[in-house]
């Protein structure tokens, strides 16, 4: 069955959402668990989004590793990578935190931007720990001094 490029965007919309409505669920939860404090850091949303990009970088990679975006590859990149992980990590959030604490320039400024420099370092470091990964399942097991032929 040929599928038309219309329905694929169909359906990459409504993997997408279902996705983003689990993430949302979870993010949800755990602000709701841990709210931020106006008048400090938002450790909340700092950790949901560093730990989403971290998950992000090794799930990209992981399905970079794994071939072409297509198929299970599609599915799973739109459904877990822009939909869960999406909906888990919150740029709205962040924006509307650093506002809230313009107050405290100092404060509002530097989480703008550790925040951005360790998403950042955090994608990439999930990229690299599945480049790791990967090698590592690859290579031969190392011979100890001794061991038989």
């Amino acid at each position: 069955m040929v599928v038309s490029r219309a329905m694929k965007t169909v359906q990459g919309a409504f993997l997408v959402f279902c996705g983003a409505t689990l993430g949302t669920f979870l993010r949800a939860g755990v602000t709701l668990a841990h709210p931020a404090q106006p008048d400090s850091w938002p450790w909340t949303t700092f950790a949901i989004n560093l730990i989403g990009a971290f998950v992000l970088g090794v799930l990209l990679e992981s399905l970079a590793i794994a071939g072409t975006d297509d198929g299970r590859q599609r599915i799973i990149r739109l459904t877990f990578g822009t939909g869960v992980l999406g909906g888990f990590t919150t740029y709205s959030t962040y924006v509307l935190e650093i506002t809230q604490r313009m107050d405290a320039p100092v404060l509002a400024v530097t989480y703008a931007l550790v925040s951005m420099v360790l998403g950042v370092g955090a994608a990439g470091l999930g990229i690299g720990a599945r480049q790791f990964v990967a090698r590592r399942s690859v290579e031969p097991p190392s011979r100890t001094v001794g061991e038989d032929s």
